[in-house]
């Protein structure tokens, strides 16, 4: 049986075609002509609700964008065979030569909480997902074991410790460090919250997260 496409979607791309690409379509031809040069690169996670060309008010050409479950950088070498999160890092930073990385986690995280879930017991359902996760299995079992934390607060606590995990990470990655060493590249973390709209930047030496002045 032939599967109908989405109607909200090309509702949606109608509104997309009347309004924004018609306010923009220098922009796109330019871009479609000369090709992307995003100044940054943000590592989001797949979350439906944390989008950050959205959160940052980013126009196309703006964001290099990579998405996946929780936001997470693996280590270099994880997995030798099929590695899109380190393919995108590779192009973006050798190819399109970003100046910044940004590591965005965001509140109420289902990555996290799977976690979280599979440290106390109950690991989250399918193939992928689990393995994927074990990329922080530790830190969820130390953060599990601190039993004066209420749930929530473990929840925020691990998807802050990821975050700076993630941009520990990057530096592992030779054509990562070699231009942070030049001053071609800096690293950063980030966290949104969905509830308030707020976002807080790590601090790069601290690695605290704060509020940055409105």
């Amino acid at each position: 049986m032939a599967q109908v496409f989405p109607s909200f979607l090309l509702d949606g791309y109608r509104n997309f075609m009347s309004g924004r690409y018609a306010t923009e379509r220098d922009r796109y031809r330019s871009l479609a002509e000369e090709g992307q040069r995003p100044r940054t690169m943000v590592i989001a996670c797949c979350d439906s609700r944390s989008a950050p060309e959205t959160i940052f008010d980013c126009g196309p050409g703006e964001l290099f964008v990579i998405r996946n479950v929780a936001n997470l950088v693996p280590p270099n070498g994880l997995d030798t065979t099929f590695h899109s999160t380190a393919a995108a890092l590779e192009f973006g930073v050798i190819h399109l030569k970003v100046e910044h990385i940004v590591v965005m986690g965001h509140g109420r995280c289902g990555g996290i909480a799977g976690a979280l879930a599979t440290s106390a017991g109950h690991a989250p359902e399918g193939d992928f997902i689990g393995k994927w996760l074990t990329m922080v299995s530790d830190m969820a079992n130390r953060v599990q074991a601190q039993s004066d934390l209420s749930l929530s607060e473990q929840q925020t606590e691990l998807e802050r410790i990821s975050i700076r995990q993630s941009v520990n990470n990057l530096s592992a990655f030779p054509f990562v460090k070699s231009r942070v060493d030049d001053g071609q590249l800096s690293l950063h973390g980030a966290w949104f919250d969905i509830s308030s709209g707020e976002l807080w930047t790590m601090n790069g030496d601290s690695g605290d997260f704060l509020r940055p002045a409105a």
